[in-house]
């Protein structure tokens, strides 16, 4: 719901909840006249405290908890709890368990990027206020939306025990893993998800984008061999290129007095991005040939720098998450040993891997008995907030002359860009514009 009032020369409007967003926040702007004079993203959900709650608790417990944190992308922190501590002890399970991971990733990622490609963000360009409202017209393609979702969460159930907050994932390896033949009742799906998938990179390739690039700072991580995933140094457009273990040399939090989510930066440069557009500017050459094919056919080239081409970039990892899921279940032969045992010591542990939002990064410091004396955790949305007020600046310009209730939607639809996960980071929108000057234009 947006408000509207005017005192004298001063307009304030307020949205009072942003659907379309994971968690609540909040956006001000001040303009006098057309001048802007201070924009602010912020997140007043109370912070939540994992870091604190970890703390005294065993090692082997934390892919438990930390899996609490997001219900939509609960693997994602699961496996990068496991992965710093099996860092720390020195722990390599065998290839079988590794591609048994990326499965599990590739579950996710279908899942959380057919819900923000369909269900959040595609109503903002074809100008429905929400999916509902899409349905009525476009009833053919919010099923399939669902229909692929519910393949993604298939992934997760068999791979985890359960579509939420899964249990099967643990240090050196699974709980359980599933037989070949369980695995091979999912193909028929993914086959029909593939094609789903390259359909969805057409569809949103021709979509309206507004005129709209920036000079970002893309982050991620990279394989030599591979899609990242779960694995590999962090690199950027601008000559970044660390181990995991040197995150905190280079990336620095820090508190901002208008959101209980830490700002994260670049040591001495700024900004940057996280997710799907900064992976595929840099990892765009190792995405199978279906998934480069269909970006070329679609006119997507690279560099890309408009953040509005976000959502044709999350179509594209579809397809790759599709393709690699595929190809797993197909070589698939079941590990002989499902999990490793793990002699336990003391240590510092850091892993780094890609959330269908982007780069999550985890510290864990543990005594010779496992017990948890540190935590930190840095999720995507955290890393992206700064960005996305960096855009809000150079975007609102383009949007001044535009009556107030398009200039708010057109602001939701860029921070939508990002897909952010606000309760992760801590939940988007009032919004407030201060006017002080010109009369702000009425809708």
């Amino acid at each position: 719901m947006s408000t509207q009032t005017e005192t004298g020369r001063t307009t304030v409007i307020k949205v009072d909840c942003l659907a379309r967003v994971e968690g609540e926040g909040a956006l001000y702007i001040k303009l006098k006249g057309d001048r802007i004079q201070d924009v602010k993203f912020k997140i007043h959900e109370p912070p939540r405290l994992f870091e604190a709650f970890l703390r005294g608790r065993h090692i082997r417990e934390a892919p438990d908890i930390t899996a609490r944190i997001c219900g939509i992308c609960p693997i994602a922190y699961q496996m990068n709890a496991v992965h710093a501590i099996e860092r720390a002890l020195k722990v390599s399970p065998e290839p079988a368990i590794r591609m048994l991971r990326r499965l599990f990733y590739c579950g996710e990622w279908i899942e959380s990027h057919a819900l923000h490609v369909f269900l959040l963000h595609a109503p903002d360009f074809l100008g429905y206020d929400d999916v509902i409202a899409m349905a009525r017209e476009h009833r053919e393609t919010v099923e399939k939306a669902l229909r692929l979702k519910k393949i993604g969460n298939a992934i997760v159930a068999i791979m985890g025990g359960r579509e939420i907050h899964p249990v099967s994932a643990a240090v050196g390896g699974f709980h359980a893993v599933p037989g070949k033949s369980e695995l091979n009742t999912l193909l028929p799906d993914l086959e029909w998800a593939l094609e789903t998938s390259l359909e969805t990179v057409k569809l949103v390739s021709g979509l309206p984008f507004p005129d709209f690039d920036q000079d970002y700072e893309f982050v991620s991580l990279s394989h030599p061999g591979e899609y990242p995933l779960n694995e590999g140094r962090i690199i950027s457009n601008k000559g970044l290129d660390i181990d995991v273990s040197e995150y905190e040399d280079h990336f620095l939090e820090q508190q901002v007095k208008h959101s209980n989510a830490l700002h994260s930066l670049l040591r001495e440069r700024g900004s940057y991005m996280v997710g799907p557009l900064a992976r595929l500017n840099l990892n765009f050459e190792r995405l199978p040939e279906q998934a480069r094919a269909v970006a070329s056919e679609c006119g997507f080239t690279l560099p890309c720098t408009n953040p509005f081409k976000s959502i044709i970039a999350r179509a594209i990892e579809m397809v790759f998450a599709c393709h690699e899921a595929i190809r797993i279940i197909s070589e698939y032969e079941v590990p002989e040993i499902p999990c490793m045992e793990t002699a336990v010591h003391a240590g510092t542990g850091q892993a780094a891997t890609e959330a269908p939002r982007g780069l999550l990064y985890h510290r864990y410091v543990f005594d010779d008995a496992g017990q948890i004396l540190a935590a930190k955790i840095i999720p995507p949305t955290s890393q992206n907030q700064k960005r996305i007020e960096d855009d809000l600046w150079q975007y609102l310009p383009q949007l001044l002359g535009k009556p107030e209730e398009e200039m708010t939607l057109r602001c939701e639809q860029a921070i939508r860009n990002y897909d952010p996960c606000i309760s992760c980071a801590t939940h988007f929108l009032r919004l407030r514009i201060d006017r002080q000057g010109e009369p702000c234009p009425r809708s």
